[in-house]
């Protein structure tokens, strides 16, 4: 009998052994799994053009991953080294570069348009790398225009669109204008559409586009007209830059619309709508005001815009006193400057287009 207890007590020492050997082997265990993983890091760059928010070496660096072995937070949220905070301290990732370079090489049109992506997205992100591109790469994304896929020519008008926020840039892609308007209007695509208005609202327009703009004004009308909101905005807003020029101001007026024209300016259409077409409207009023407007007689087709907002029959007066008590102080605003051009012509010299007796707002009102 007096041997069980030693038997027990040895027994006792056998289990706290094998405890011990297996928690020393769990922890050996998941030492190894975390050495292998910061090991195993993925390579610092690689050959993929669609991130921009990766560590990339600089041009002429050798990739060193013994000197990174593990991601660390910055102050701005995300892992060191991304392209951006490279940027912020003054060096180049190369990234739009390794970019633009893949645009040259084959490439199908998929690939083609997340490298154009990409490389809006650098421009935007990467300023002193965008500014430091040259005119030969603004030839290349416009060459891109010309492509097949009207995906690739969204991307490419957008990426476009983004160099024009450089100035230096804006010339030569004043170039691609013409493109540009022959685009929107021999393709009916919402999205095209929205891009290439988005680009030449951001351009001033050169003289040598006026021919071009006179021939693609019907489609800039049907755009208005759309039912897309986004590009319904972006047209009659290219519109009422267009009214501002003497020399295309008829060409507007007298450009034919559907004879529901005036539903634009329906109090239930978004705010944001209404906004631009009463902008579009005033300048169109102030326009047919001007002394060089008068200077010659003009005359209108009976479906023509001049005829909807202008015309002995135009309803446009109850649409604007609508609009008055509109919800949106903005819209309610550019409302009562429509009025106020309506009746108050430019030039005390200049007589009203229309008789005080067709006037659209009497006395009273």
């Amino acid at each position: 009998m007096c041997c069980i207890p030693q038997h027990l007590g040895q027994m006792d020492i056998c289990k706290g052994v094998v405890s011990l050997a297996t928690a020393a082997g769990a922890i050996c265990l998941l030492y190894k799994a975390i050495r292998a993983g910061i090991k195993c890091q993925p390579p610092l760059c690689s050959a993929s053009p669609i991130c921009i928010a990766r560590e990339c070496p600089r041009p002429g660096e050798r990739a060193q991953p013994q000197e990174v072995p593990t991601p660390q937070v910055s102050c701005v949220g995300g892992p060191q080294g991304l392209a951006i905070e490279r940027e912020q301290h003054g060096r180049d990732s190369g990234e739009l570069r390794r970019l633009l370079n893949s645009l040259e090489c084959k490439q199908d049109e998929y690939a083609k348009s997340m490298i154009l992506h990409s490389i809006t997205r650098c421009v935007y992100l990467l300023e002193s790398e965008a500014s430091a591109c040259t005119n030969d790469d603004i030839t290349l994304v416009g060459s891109m225009l010309d492509d097949k896929d009207n995906s690739v020519k969204i991307q490419a008008l957008n990426t476009l669109k983004a160099f024009s926020g450089i100035r230096k840039f804006r010339l030569k892609i004043q170039e691609h204008s013409i493109k540009v308007l022959e685009l929107i209007s021999t393709i009916w695509d919402s999205e095209l559409h929205i891009a290439g208005l988005r680009l030449l609202n951001n351009l001033p327009l050169p003289d040598f586009a006026h021919p071009q703009l006179r021939r693609v004004m019907p489609a800039l009308m049907e755009i208005l007209q759309s039912d897309y909101i986004l590009a319904q905005v972006q047209a009659a807003r290219l519109l009422s830059n267009l009214a501002q020029k003497n020399d295309l101001l008829y060409d507007i007026l007298n450009c034919q619309v559907h004879s529901n024209f005036l539903d634009l300016f329906q109090s239930t259409q978004p705010g944001s709508l209404l906004l631009e077409v009463l902008v579009f409207a005033e300048w169109l009023s102030e326009g047919r005001s001007s002394p060089h407007y008068h200077a010659v007689k003009w005359h209108y087709n009976e479906q023509s815009v001049h005829e909807a907002l202008f015309g002995d029959d135009s309803r446009l007066a109850d649409r604007l006193l609508a609009l008055v008590i509109h919800p949106e102080e903005d819209v309610q605003i550019q409302a009562c400057k429509v009025i106020v051009s309506l009746q108050c012509p430019q030039d005390v010299g200049v007589q009203p287009s229309f008789p005080p007796s067709h006037s659209c707002f009497n006395n009273a009102e």
